[in-house]
């Protein structure tokens, strides 16, 4: 007989989301707009407690009107993080931009602000920043907004991740001149797929709504000015997304209980040490991660094995862009200097590659039982257990 599988960060739905989506069906409102949309734009807005928001068809899509509306073309520069999913950074290619990668710092994993002041030393005129809440955590956001302010460049917070995640008691995505969320089926809400444009500028919003269908002009016939692109939320979707805000909370503190949890669990082992969380913030713990210590002799693969033994999911930490093939020609920049300042062939040391080649995502499905914890808890010791043994 073979186990359950204990996923990694699977949707967790209530009776909400059929309520509105039984009401849209009801009132034939299954068309791509709607009232769902215009509430979940409200009742997001309110819940981070910013002035307007957008309901767009994926977070990538929100990061691609981000840049679009701040003006971002062909060979502006962009500043992003390296330690990231790459719908991060994939819409500064949509536009043929050209991203620079900011390594990270220990304290948070995210984005490093002195590498950051580093890389306005080599480019001194990007035309935006992009920061990424990292598995959840805020980033060292005054300090980053201080760098950012002082070059006079516009921040987008990709705070995809962190839903629910507070930075000195401010929602993260509402830092910036541009935030964005995500709704995909792993995040800690879901609308199945989806995504929102938020910010305090209504007619940034305002822009990213008329971009988000097909740039139609208001006239009575169908006339374009502008390149439109079909990026607007549906009024389903929405109503999923309604219901499953009512439960964010809820699903945030769940997730925190996940990450303590394994806190405990691997407190006297020294090889393995957990996802740093910013003391400055409240993070929404998305997903629990851990490093392992080099002298070890355990990589991250051999623990996936041993979890998948189990019927358990885990996941490899982000592989940095700098390292991914599709981004291989831009630059990257740590503490210490710039990949395009290094002789030919020569590489140089990163705290992302380090994170990435020593880490490792467990489970943080908020559905895992204390016996799905232990197992996993005990599972992932003993791949440790049999090291000592041999």
């Amino acid at each position: 007989m073979s186990r359950k599988k204990i996923y990694l960060s699977s949707p967790t739905t209530h009776s909400e989301e059929q309520e509105f989506i039984k009401e849209a069906f009801d009132t034939n409102w299954v068309a791509p707009l709607g009232p769902n949309v215009n509430n979940f734009e409200k009742e997001l807005a309110e819940y981070v407690q910013i002035g307007h928001a957008a309901a767009l068809s994926a977070g990538t899509a929100a990061i691609h009107l981000a840049l679009k509306i701040l003006g971002i073309g062909e060979g502006d520069i962009v500043f992003a993080p390296s330690l990231t999913f790459s719908a991060t950074c994939n819409p500064i290619l949509y536009e043929k931009a050209a991203p620079v990668f900011i390594d990270s710092e220990k304290d948070t994993w995210n984005m490093s602000p002195k590498a950051l002041e580093k890389a306005f030393e080599k480019y001194p005129n990007p035309k935006a920043v992009i920061v990424v809440h990292l598995y959840g955590t805020p980033a060292k956001l005054d300090e980053i907004l201080e760098i950012c302010q002082k070059h006079q460049v516009p921040l987008i917070e990709d705070a995809a991740e962190s839903l629910g995640s507070t930075y000195k008691g401010k929602h993260t995505g509402t830092f910036g001149k541009i935030g964005i969320y995500s709704f995909n089926g792993n995040k800690i809400i879901t609308t199945s797929g989806g995504g929102m444009l938020v910010s305090e500028d209504g007619e940034i919003t305002k822009k990213a709504t008329f971009l988000a269908t097909q740039a139609r002009d208001p006239a009575r016939y169908y006339q374009h000015s502008q390149i439109g692109y079909n990026y607007r939320m549906s009024n389903i979707t929405a109503g999923i997304g309604r219901g499953q805000l009512l439960h964010l909370e809820e699903h945030k503190q769940l997730k925190k209980a996940i990450h303590n949890r394994y806190m405990e669990g691997f407190a006297d082992m020294e090889e393995i040490s957990m996802n740093p969380l910013n003391p400055d913030g409240d993070a929404n713990c998305w997903l629990s991660c851990i490093t392992i210590s080099k002298d070890s002799n355990i990589t991250p693969d051999q623990i996936m094995d041993a979890l998948d033994e189990e019927n358990i999911e885990s996941r490899p930490i982000w592989k940095p862009m700098h390292l991914q093939p599709v981004f291989e020609g831009y630059d990257f920049v740590t503490e210490s200097g710039c990949k395009s300042d290094l002789p030919a062939g020569e590489r140089m040391e990163s705290l992302s590659e380090d994170i990435f080649s020593r880490g490792l995502c467990l489970s943080s499905d908020i559905k895992n039982t204390e016996e799905d914890m232990k197992l996993i808890i005990d599972t992932v010791r003993s791949v440790f257990d049999k090291k000592r043994a041999e």
